[in-house]
């Protein structure tokens, strides 16, 4: 908290009561849905003999959480004008990483064993992130201004860690063979997740420290670095703690949606990777359209920040997480991909190093990023 800071607090005008309430509804509601399912609605969640009322719940669960995300986010942006860039986009992919590792968390503990869930969620996460939004983004800013800048330095620095961390956690352990399928053993499982949460460690005190200005946009840099974020209504210490708040009823809610995804997998007889898509979605949709508001708004970098570090993140925090789960809670827990898999991920690791390999991007290259996700979104139905 610098003298931008101050500045921020004594121009943000105080907001009505009535706005107040308008712009909480999110954490209101979710808390509110929270309280009623703690209190009534245990038993009602776990009999699913009622399909249609099984249907609703899920979409009524699935609605507050994405609509508290959207909350969080909100609040992540304000603390962005009191931190500055990168600290900001930092706040956002580690509070959507809370709230992914949360839920993966919880479907991983109840129910069924499900081994290959976390898996499937990060491959999801690194795919949408990495062809879609990054892809949607692109091809926005395009549209608007042809040709986009961003920080190479940044961009290569994200890309390096990203490609180390995606290859060591996801593609490895297809190929190890101290065990007879994907997972690890307690030897790989400790190495994997110190030598990731090290690398993402190292990263992070790289961007936040040593060469911060590798990921601010060369104008915010001559302003200190504030790079344009949503406007706070409340003290730094207010917005922080409605983001809490607001985290809350996800954080809560996670194991009731957990069973009712667990279920409609089971009784679709739908593919695994579906359930790790829902969670994706449910964590990434805020985060996604911060980034394509940024590229619209030619804000590219801060676009950038947001796709490639919620990909890191999830990489760097979500799998050691998953791995000490599995460790002290002996669930089973396998992390190699596919070979199909496997070299698509490759693929998409390849693409993003051209997309971000020094030239201004273009409509082109998000087209190829958004072809590879649909042959990501055609392998999982069809293997």
């Amino acid at each position: 908290m610098t003298a931008h800071a101050d500045a921020v607090k004594s121009n943000a005008a105080k907001p009505s009561p009535a706005a107040m309430l308008r712009a909480e509804m999110p954490m209101i509601a979710g808390l509110a849905v929270t309280a009623v399912v703690f209190v009534f609605g245990h038993d009602a969640i776990r009999d699913f003999s009622n399909l249609a009322f099984t249907a609703a719940v899920f979409v009524v669960l699935f609605s507050v959480m994405i609509w508290c995300a959207f909350g969080v986010v909100r609040h992540a942006e304000a603390l962005a004008h009191y931190c500055g860039e990168p600290y900001g986009t930092l706040i956002l992919t580690l509070s959507v990483v809370a709230i992914e590792v949360t839920i993966m968390a919880t479907v991983m503990l109840t129910g069924d064993p499900n081994p290959t869930l976390p898996r499937d969620t990060v491959y999801a996460v690194v795919m949408i992130v990495l062809n879609l939004m990054v892809g949607v983004s692109v091809i926005a800013g395009a549209l608007r201004h042809k040709q986009q800048q961003y920080s190479l330095q940044g961009a290569v620095a994200f890309l390096a860690v990203i490609t180390s961390l995606a290859v060591i956690s996801l593609i490895i352990p297809t190929f190890t063979r101290s065990t007879p399928d994907s997972s690890v053993t307690p030897m790989q499982a400790v190495a994997f997740a110190v030598l990731t949460a090290v690398l993402y460690g190292g990263f992070l005190m790289i961007q936040t420290m040593r060469h911060r200005t590798f990921f601010i946009e060369a104008d915010a840099v001559e302003e200190g670095g504030h790079a344009a974020g949503g406007a706070p209504a409340y003290p730094a210490w207010a917005h922080a703690l409605l983001l809490l708040l607001t985290l809350m009823p996800v954080v809560l809610l996670a194991e009731s949606l957990a069973l009712i995804v667990d279920f409609a997998l089971d009784k679709l007889h739908a593919p695994a990777t579906v359930g790790g898509i829902i969670i994706a979605i449910l964590v990434l949709s805020p985060e996604g359209l911060s980034s394509f508001k940024a590229a619209s708004q030619n804000h590219l970098q801060r676009s950038v920040n947001l796709s490639l570090g919620s990909a890191l993140s999830t990489i760097g925090l979500t799998i050691p997480a998953m791995l000490v789960i599995s460790l002290f809670t002996g669930t089973p827990l396998q992390l190699g991909l596919a070979p199909a898999d496997a070299i698509l991920l490759g693929l998409t690791l390849l693409i993003a190093q051209m997309t971000f390999s020094g030239a201004p991007t273009n409509i082109l290259l998000g087209a190829v990023h958004l072809v590879v996700f649909a042959t990501f979104l055609v392998l999982i139905f069809s293997p």
